[in-house]
């Protein structure tokens, strides 16, 4: 499923901003359910809750907060640096190498960038694993970003800033919508990456979130031929 790119609307593109988890990698690798296991185990260890009550406590602070472990600063003044090893401590061989993907990545004229809500070695394992890690410019990880997570603003200013980013020269590629609002306001093309053989149609992806809708260009289920398609041209 494509929402055909139209190559001359990229023409103009210099920066290239991937997400990582779901984006760069594929939903189907399932790699991220490791981490989402680790946080609530992290949880329960640290309130000494039962297994059930940390997943819902964990997943109430995602949703309050953007991402668990900014809840757990917020409300419980965790250590960041314990909690981002502890969650990444995972097995990066669920993760196929993409060579295609690569190519399509290096294929690509100017900057690209990975900005992701996880830590920089998160970023460069599963990059690495993935056999594309070689042709990114930097990750701009949580700590970066001063451990205030998209979809917040000021992480996007904290990027745009260090790497003198012009939005409308910008493209970004991420799997969830509300991560694109900013980026949109930004200037830049927007593209929203869904599963793979994902059914509801492009006007069914909003039924759950229709304030969205506007902050999307293009959806995509393959990344890789999305890629080749802009560079068609």
């Amino acid at each position: 499923m494509t929402n055909q790119p139209d190559p001359a609307r990229f023409a103009h593109v210099t920066d290239w901003v991937f997400d990582l988890d779901n984006t760069l990698y594929p939903h189907h690798s399932n790699l991220f359910s490791q981490i989402d296991v680790k946080m609530t185990a992290y949880v329960s260890e640290l309130l000494h809750l039962p297994r059930d009550e940390a997943r819902k406590l964990q997943k109430e602070l995602y949703r309050e907060y953007g991402t668990t472990l900014k809840g757990l600063m917020e409300r419980y003044h965790v250590d960041s640096d314990d909690f981002l090893q502890k969650v990444h401590d995972i097995d990066y061989n669920w993760l196929q190498p993409d060579p295609a993907l690569g190519q399509a990545i290096r294929a690509l004229p100017g900057r690209k960038f990975i900005f992701t809500n996880g830590n920089r070695g998160h970023a460069e394992r599963a990059a690495r694993q993935l056999g594309i890690l070689d042709h990114f410019e930097d990750i701009f990880d949580i700590v970066a970003a001063g451990l205030t997570p998209k979809p917040a603003v000021e992480s996007y200013d904290l990027f745009v800033a260090l790497h003198t980013i012009a939005g409308a020269n910008a493209v970004m590629f991420e799997d969830l919508a509300r991560n694109l609002r900013v980026p949109k306001r930004l200037g830049m093309t927007t593209v929203l990456i869904v599963p793979k053989n994902f059914e509801p149609t492009f006007s069914e992806i909003w039924e759950q979130d229709p304030e969205e809708e506007d902050d999307v260009d293009y959806v995509t289920d393959d990344l890789t031929g999305f890629l080749t398609s802009v560079m068609a041209r």
